[in-house]
Order: structure tokens, then C-alpha cells, then sequence
């Protein structure tokens, strides 16, 4: 969280070792400070290995068209939002999935449409302090909108 509120800095925060292998290439070719909160090891991959990725570009990991609320979460959390998803839509409900890749900058649009396409709500999952994380850098992003947002930390 301390590295959001450092101007000009970028924050990477990678869900599997597809995405942390980019974020290193891209934080080495970024001008200024950069930070990268990486996931514990253990975790299986979510992406093939020629994905792209962008700083400031969420990634939509499951999306469909009767999805009841948007789920953004990160490193572990988007891993255990995915397997919510799964025990859910075994039940008749879909969730949409958001992997934000960089907590700064926060992709708001792509987030936005998401939660929008949800009839405005939005749970964010993360597994770290409430303050100065995912959590705040979305709400920060999303001020204003017309939403319902549960932060979960």
C-alpha cells in the first residue's frame, strides 16, 4: 500500500507466474520507482503463456452474459474468486471475475464497464490490510459512480 502514494510509481500486483513474468519485463522498461506484490508459489496458472498485458489493463478471467455481481480480486484472491465461481455458477449464478494486473494505475474504465454490466455491483477481494490496497485504490478510482461496493480485506 505505501508505494501507491509515491508519485509517478507503478504497482504490479501478478496472480500467477504468466503475469509475473510480465510484470517484471514491463516494470523493468518503466520509468521510476515500481513495485511488484507477487503471489505465493503454490498457485496454478490462469494464463497461457503468450497472454499480453498491459499497465493500467485489467484482465475479464470469466465474464457472462446473466453475471449477478463483478468480483475484483488479486494474487490469492483471484484464485479463490475463481473457485467461488465455479461453486456458484453449479448453483445457476455467475459472477464476472476482474484481474486488475496493476493496483496503480487502476484500470477504473475497464472496472467500471464490468460492474456496470453488472447492474453496478461490485465485491472486491484482497488479501491484505484494508488500507492503502486494491480496495481503496478501486473505490478511489470508482468515486462518484453510481455503484454498490463491498470491500472485503
Amino acid at each position: 500500500g505505501m508505494f501507491r502514494a509515491i508519485p509517478g510509481s507503478t504497482v504490479f500486483y501478478p496472480s500467477d507466474a504468466v503475469s509475473c513474468e510480465r510484470a517484471i519485463e514491463l516494470a523493468a522498461n518503466t520509468k521510476g520507482i515500481t513495485f511488484t506484490r507477487t503471489s505465493r508459489p503454490a498457485t496454478v496458472n490462469i494464463y497461457k503463456n503468450d497472454e499480453t498485458f498491459q499497465i493500467g489493463k485489467c484482465k475479464v478471467v470469466r465474464q457472462s452474459a446473466s453475471d449477478a455481481v463483478t468480483v475484483v480480486g488479486a494474487g490469492v484472491t483471484l484464485h479463490e474468486a475463481l473457485k467461488a465461481a465455479d461453486e456458484l455458477a453449479a448453483t445457476g449464478v455467475n459472477i464476472c471475475i476482474i484481474d486488475p494486473f496493476t493496483v496503480k494505475p487502476v484500470d477504473k474504465e475497464g472496472i467500471l464497464a464490468a460492474a456496470k454490466a453488472t447492474g453496478g455491483k461490485l465485491i472486491i477481494v484482497e488479501d491484505h490490510y484494508a488500507e492503502g490496497g486494491l480496495g481503496e485504490a478501486v473505490m478511489s478510482a470508482l468515486a462518484g459512480e453510481k455503484l454498490t461496493v463491498k470491500h472485503l480485506a
